[in-house]
Parts: structure tokens; C-alpha cells; sequence
């Protein structure tokens, strides 16, 4: 059994889903091991394969950009600048991005729609699943960033939300 990286990746983001902290996976020589909490993955190919591969490395953290304070102090005819918050809405995973449930159907939102809570506002395919990104504030959408079936990675901002 060979698993290469986008593999290994995919399988990562599926397991990020669940509430499982290890996994092994033995095929005659091939051992892979998935650890949650410890942030490593040890693939073990058989000897005649490919080099032992290794991935030790903590994910980055995953940092919203907050405002610039030139931004912040422009005057406005609005609400104060500090009411103008904006949340990124991030890829909680690997996979490809879409707008829409269905290629023949409208998007889930577009730049302007006010959203709530728990309204989807796009799908992320990994591993042949489609999961549904739900925002979590209510607010106007103010910029979509992802292009419709595109890949994204883990953490890449989606679209930007003004909050209300």
C-alpha cells in the first residue's frame, strides 16, 4: 500500500473531523501512524519503497487579521470604525472549494447578502464529502476570497464578514 502526500493530507483533514486521537494503519510493510494531540505523522514504507517520511511540525497558528489602525482612524459617515469588525471565515480543512450546492444552482451568498448564524456560505469537498461551512456571526458578506472550485488549504480566510 502506497499513500503519497495529497493523500496523507486529505486523510488528515478527514480525521480532523472526528473525535479520533490515533490511528494506525498497517499493510504488509507499509505502517502509518496518526497521532491528534501530538502533532506528527510517521509513514514507514516497505524497504524496497520510497525514504522513511517524517512530518513533526505543529500547525501554524491560524491568526485573523484585525484592521489597520490608518483604516481604523479615518473618519467615516457611519457607525464608529470599531462597529466595522470584520471575521474571516476560514477553511477548517483540505479540499475544493464551491460556492454553490450544485453547479446549475445560485451561490450560497454573494458580496452584500446579510447572513446569520449558522447560514451556510459554502461547501468544502475533501475525500468525496461534501461539508458545509456555516458562518458563525450574523453580519454582511464584504468580500469573497475563494475562487469556485479551487483548492484551499487548512486555515486559507474564504470570505470576509462585517459584523453587525
Amino acid at each position: 500500500m502506497q499513500l503519497d502526500l495529497k493523500e496523507i493530507r486529505e486523510l488528515l483533514a478527514a480525521l480532523d473531523q472526528t473525535d479520533i486521537s490515533e490511528l494506525m494503519l498497517k499493510s504488509g510493510d507499509f505502517e502509518l501512524t496518526v497521532r491528534k494531540n501530538s502533532h506528527s505523522v510517521e509513514v514507514h514504507p516497505p524497504e524496497s519503497g520510497p525514504a522513511e517520511v517524517r512530518l513533526s511540525a505543529p500547525p501554524a497558528p491560524v491568526v485573523s487579521p484585525e484592521p489597520s489602525p490608518a483604516i481604523a482612524a479615518q473618519p467615516s459617515a457611519g457607525p464608529p470604525a470599531s462597529d466595522k469588525k470584520l471575521v474571516d471565515v476560514m477553511s477548517p480543512m483540505v479540499g475544493t472549494f464551491y460556492r454553490a450546492p450544485a453547479p446549475d444552482e445560485p451561490p450560497f451568498v454573494e458580496v452584500g447578502d446579510r447572513i446569520t448564524t449558522g447560514s451556510t456560505v459554502c461547501i468544502i469537498e475533501a475525500m468525496k464529502l461534501m461539508n458545509e461551512i456555516d458562518a458563525e456571526v450574523s453580519g454582511t458578506v464584504v468580500e469573497i476570497l475563494g475562487k469556485n472550485g479551487a483548492p484551499v488549504e487548512y486555515g486559507q480566510v474564504l470570505m470576509r464578514i462585517k459584523v453587525d
